[in-house]
Formats: structure tokens, sequence, C-alpha cells
């Protein structure tokens, strides 16, 4: 099963950057973000034609995540963090598609800081903490994929010192994202492309992509059942350089029917 995330920075205004890429890199499953489109403007039609089914939990003009699947009915499992009743934020979905548990998910950027969003992301990263400490250890595969909004190490963005107070790498957060991979979430890029510097966001101005001068903020996190079923993991990024284009770049994983030995790309 082929699985990405994909910030596709508004699903309608990018619909043909999708579709092509879609066309191109024939994912199984793919976990969007950033939709900004409210749900009754999500384009269900031209997704079905490409043969993807679909569920979104859409908001106008912000947020809005999705889970498209070729390979199998998608059982919805949640919609929406727990933890925050009064949170309208449309920014997690959590389905069942052909035994793997799959979450979209869109973390909050939290600029400026500090500040009311940068202590909002905070608090979403506590209660993603605790939904996800609940799903570590179930027997099955388990994937969390999508834009986290931070880059975990300094080997994960093209200018560290330039970026140490912003909230994608404060230390806060850095650690919030640590304390994930310490419930026992395995880092499916790094795990692949340990030493490596890999990015999946290049700003459009000052040709950032052209020099690449960019930042890992995508990422898919897979608990011990589906780690052993890994077998490729990567970064797709044609699509970034097409017209019209999303700032970020997909990342994809494979993985196997069953555990076995993972080759590094």
């Amino acid at each position: 099963m082929k699985i990405a995330t994909y910030n596709v920075n508004g699903i309608n205004s990018r619909l043909n950057v999708l579709l092509r890429w879609l066309a191109l890199a024939e994912p199984d499953v793919v976990c969007m973000q950033e939709l900004k489109a409210p749900d009754s403007g999500f384009p269900e039609a031209a997704l079905r034609d490409m043969g993807y089914a679909a569920i979104w939990q859409g908001q106008p003009r912000w947020n809005g995540v999705a889970i498209l699947s070729r390979v199998g009915e998608i059982h919805e499992t949640r919609r929406g963090l727990p933890g925050d009743p009064a949170d309208d934020q449309s920014r997690y979905i959590e389905a069942a598609i052909n035994g793997v548990l799959i979450a979209a998910l869109y973390l909050p950027n939290g600029n400026p800081r500090p500040g009311p969003r940068f202590d909002y992301k905070l608090r979403w990263f506590d209660r993603l903490h605790d939904h996800l400490a609940g799903l570590v250890a179930l027997d099955a595969p388990v994937v969390i994929a999508g834009d986290f909004n931070v880059m975990p190490t300094d080997l994960d963005v093209y200018a560290p010192d330039r970026w140490r107070d912003d909230a994608l790498f404060a230390a806060p957060v850095r650690e919030a994202y640590a304390r994930l991979l310490g419930q026992g979430w395995i880092d499916a890029l790094r795990e692949l492309h340990p030493g490596e510097p890999i990015y999946t966001f290049w700003k459009y101005w000052r040709n950032s992509f052209e020099r690449d001068a960019g930042l890992r903020i995508d990422h898919v996190l897979l608990n011990e059942k589906a780690a052993a079923r890994l077998i490729a993991a990567d970064v797709d990024r044609r699509p970034r350089a097409w017209d019209k284009t999303s700032d970020h770049a997909p990342v994809w994983i494979e993985l196997a029917d069953n555990a076995r030995r993972r080759r590094k790309a």
C-alpha cells in the first residue's frame, strides 16, 4: 500500500495540480491538508472520476483535512481531535482502510510567537499526544500523516539559526514532537534516510525551491506494526516545480502486505 500526505494549499485552486499528481504517482491512499474549502465545496466528483473515494472535514478559507482511497472502503473512526469541545478548526480526520488505521492531520502553525496562536499550537500538540497514546500500541498498523508544522532537528531546515524563534522550530515545539516519538512512533522518512537533508516545503519567494532552501514539516509516523511493513519512503518533489502549485511536496511511504525487511532508498 502506497500512502501519501500532501498539503494542497487550496484544493480547488490547485485541483489540476492534484489530479495531475494523482495520475502520475498513483498513491493508494492520500492524506490531504489545507483544503481551504467548505464541506460543500469539496471536489468529490473529480476525485471519484480518478478512482478515489474520499472523506473530508472542510472549513471555509482555512484549514481542512481529507483522506482519499482507491484500494478499499474508508471506514471513518474519528472526525476532530478530542480534548476540547470548543475547538471547531478542521484539523484531524481518521479512518480504517484495508486493515490500516490512518489519520490525516494539520497541526497549527503557531505564529506569531509568543501569543495566543502559539499557545493554541502547544495545547493542540498536548491533545494529539493524549490521543495517539491510545493508538501506538494497537495490534494493527497505524499511520499518522500530515503537516505537523515542526522541523524536528537542525537537519530538517536549510538555515537553522534563522528559525530558532519561529513557532515551527522553537524548542517547546520540537520537544512536543520528540514526546510523540517517545511514545513509540517511528518517523518514516528518518527511518530510511537517517542522516540526509530532506525538505517538504519551500516558500514561494526568493527562488527557495530552486535553491533548495526548504523545511521538513510534513511527516509520516508509524506504530511498530506499520514500521515492520515499511519498505520505502520519500518526498515526491516533482509537483513542487509545476506551475500554480502548492508550496509543499507530497511525502509518501510504501507498506508491504506483511512484515518484511525494508530497503533503504
